[in-house]
């Protein structure tokens, strides 16, 4: 008796049809509004366009071990195995081609999508009534378990196992599935909002910390800001699924293990988006509104395009970081100088490259002497990096004591020599940060390192108090 495998959610924790559209907004962004006509035409004719179009990675599709392990184990005892698919034909034949465990694929084609009780009419037709056993995962398998003599449960869908509960041949496969509530807080990585905190650079250097109603105004701008970041986030991990799975820890993101569904990603994303311009619309200055949907357009241009551009990938990043110090500056009503404005472009630009540093010494010990995946860099980059990134922090130092010279900085100080201890201070960071990235030990995002390393926050404390001193 032949064991049936399904594919979307049971062998692959994913789904091929998003999987599809995410491969082909990424690579050919220009052309995805051509989805719309060809849903219109059908499912079954948009799964064939996309399977001829897009260009999804399978070797490093998220596969159940599980499923796997029990596929495995059934081929040795000799049973025939099969993969029937509502995935278009052509992908499923290549999953096949690539695992080399199934006897025969029955796969979606223009003429008819493979799902539901179409998937089990083939079945009946092929194996008879009862004549198989059938793995699958969600409630349009159940007509094809009522046909099979034993329903495998894998990774079930919300009310399937409900649906199956009383059944006398259902049997649970592997593990429960992971509650998407833990993989969404996860994709959303809040820890990441900390960035935030440079909307409130204006207000300090204004001198205004004190007044409650701006305090008020600046943490309704950071959460805002960060249900936009977190949609960013959220739309940037889909369009890199490929990228992600290649990488050595960014495959344990909720999409790209499969975790996360990307259908709740695609929902989830334009509702932060919503939410977070909606909310700045009606309670924030409509120059907070316009810096936020800057932000957010330019991190889609980056997303789509400039993450793959040397050089102004990492302009960039440090561009996104300086738009949460002029969305400070909109959200307060307060003028920037260019001093600020100066200051943050180089001091970010120093740290997107740290960033890049350590993806690519990290790739390097990887034993990968090629251009990395999704950027424009090669290992052998790693001393002209090193030596932009410790320039562009230097020059940060530069623009910060300018800063202190200013005929405008002395008279808004009433002691402006004290700001003098600044610059070696800021001098020490920006060094200490780059002989740890060289050294392998800058692991994350630099800016969430700084907020989290005792020594930065020991040393920002001090910076804070320089200036508050100098009052």
């Amino acid at each position: 008796m032949p064991l049936v495998v399904d594919l979307d959610g049971t062998l692959v924790k994913s789904d091929l049809l998003f999987e599809c559209v995410m491969s082909f907004v990424r690579n050919k962004p220009l052309q995805c509004l051509k989805i719309l006509p060809w849903l219109w035409h059908g499912k079954a004719y948009l799964k064939d366009r996309l399977a001829r179009a897009a260009d999804v990675d399978i070797g490093t599709l998220p596969y159940d071990p599980d499923v796997l392990r029990m596929i495995e184990e059934q081929r040795n005892a000799g049973r025939k195995i099969v993969l029937a698919t509502a995935t278009h034909h052509t992908l499923a034949v290549r999953i096949a081609e690539h695992l080399k465990v199934f006897d025969s694929v029955l796969g979606t084609t223009l003429e008819q999508n493979l799902s539901g009780t179409h998937k089990r009419d083939a079945l009946v037709t092929l194996y008879g009534e009862k004549g198989f056993d059938y793995i699958g995962n969600s409630l349009d398998d159940l007509p094809i378990w009522h046909s099979a003599r034993r329903a495998y449960i894998a990774n079930p869908l919300a009310g399937v196992e409900r649906a199956v509960r009383h059944w006398d041949n259902a049997v649970q496969v592997g593990r429960p599935r992971v509650t998407s509530a833990k993989g969404l807080y996860k994709a959303l990585r809040i820890h990441q909002w900390m960035k935030n905190v440079l909307i409130f650079v204006p207000l300090i250097a204004a001198h205004q910390m004190t007044d409650p109603l701006l305090l008020g105004r600046g943490v309704l701008a950071f959460m805002l800001f960060g249900l936009c970041a977190s949609g960013v986030y959220l739309l940037n991990d889909l369009l890199d699924l490929n990228d992600d799975r290649k990488h050595p820890t960014k495959r344990h993101r909720p999409f790209a293990s499969g975790s996360l569904s990307i259908q709740s990603g695609l929902v989830a994303f334009p509702l932060l988006l919503l939410m977070s311009l909606t909310g700045a619309w009606l309670w924030l200055p409509r120059q907070f509104v316009a810096v936020l949907a800057c932000y957010y357009v330019l991190t889609l241009v980056y997303s789509l395009m400039l993450k793959r551009l040397m050089a102004l990938d990492v302009i960039a990043l440090a561009l996104l970081y300086t738009l949460r110090i002029i969305a400070g500056g909109a959200a307060f009503e307060l003028e920037l100088t260019g001093w600020m404005l100066a200051f943050s472009m180089f001091m970010f630009l120093s740290l997107a490259l740290v960033k890049r540093y350590a993806e690519l010494l990290l790739a390097l010990h990887s034993g990968v002497t090629g251009k990395t995946g999704g950027r424009d860099y090669f290992p052998a980059d790693l001393a002209m990096l090193s030596s932009l990134g410790a320039a562009s922090g230097y020059l940060a130092v530069m623009v910060l004591a300018l800063y202190i010279h200013d005929s405008a900085t002395i008279a808004l100080y009433a002691h402006p020599r004290w700001l003098w201890f600044a610059c070696p201070l800021m001098l020490f960071w920006i060094t200490r940060i780059w002989l740890l990235t060289h050294r392998g030990r800058m692991n994350e995002d630099p800016v969430v390192f700084a907020l989290r390393d005792r020594l930065s926050l020991v040393m920002g404390a001090m910076f804070c108090l320089i200036f508050w001193v100098a009052v």
